[in-house]
């Protein structure tokens, strides 16, 4: 099937006929894609996905200000990543099948790059972010509630905790040893920079995360390793 006629049945699917394929190509655009195409890094979907975060964390902080008057902002917080944590991301993109539009490296493909947690989460907010720029913060809005109402609804009288907390309590209760936290890049303007954190265990890498600062990037892998902890925590248990 031609490449346009791929990016007409997402939207359609997506019920979103306005939604330009230019910029859907883009939100599915892998960077590994991207590199091995011999194209500028702008092309990838990272430029979107930077978006499509910000506008994934403005309509859920807007949502859950509203449906919760009478909780304080640490509760407001940490019920903002409990929805918007990596996993749900992953969790959607793959009940909209994204995975099968996605334009990956060789490498990427080989490694599994379809079902990668962090791959579909990170193509959920590129796409989410040409969803911005082709239709306009309605559509945006009408997208992520549509989605994420499931997980949004899971916080309503939850006492929450960070993913950091979480991730330090199920470290201690198996090996009681902590996880560490290793800054590995910074990269963007002084004033606006994106801080890429690992998480490390029992001497694996265990997730890694990207943020605007590095707490938000500690958090993040964080999340990440929950997620996949079925694949890391078993090799703990067995030893």
């Amino acid at each position: 099937m031609p490449q346009y006629k791929l990016w007409q049945q997402l939207a359609e699917a997506l019920d979103l006929p306005e939604l330009a394929p230019d910029l859907l190509r883009q939100a599915l655009s892998h960077p590994s894609y991207v590199r091995e195409a011999g194209r500028s890094p702008h092309e990838s979907n990272q430029r979107l996905e930077f978006l499509g975060d910000a506008i994934l964390d403005a309509v859920v902080a807007q949502e859950l200000y509203r449906r919760f008057p009478e909780m304080a902002e640490g509760w407001l917080t940490r019920a903002k990543a409990a929805t918007v944590r990596t996993a749900n991301l992953a969790k959607v993109a793959r009940a909209l099948d994204l995975g099968k539009y996605l334009l990956l490296g060789h490498g990427e493909e080989k490694s599994g790059g379809r079902s990668k947690t962090s791959v579909l989460a990170d193509a959920l907010e590129a796409v989410l972010g040409a969803i911005y720029l082709s239709a306009g913060w309605p559509a945006a809005c009408r997208f992520v509630l549509t989605h994420l109402l499931d997980a949004i609804n899971k916080v309503e009288g939850r006492t929450l905790q960070d993913a950091k907390t979480s991730l330090q309590e199920l470290c201690q209760a198996s090996t009681q040893s902590t996880p560490e936290y290793v800054t590995v890049s910074s990269t963007g303007p002084p004033h606006a920079p994106v801080f890429e954190v690992e998480v490390r265990f029992d001497q694996r890498v265990i997730g890694q995360g990207k943020g605007r600062s590095k707490q938000e990037a500690e958090q993040a892998a964080a999340d990440a390793a929950l997620a996949a902890k079925e694949q890391w925590l078993s090799g703990l248990t067995a030893n």
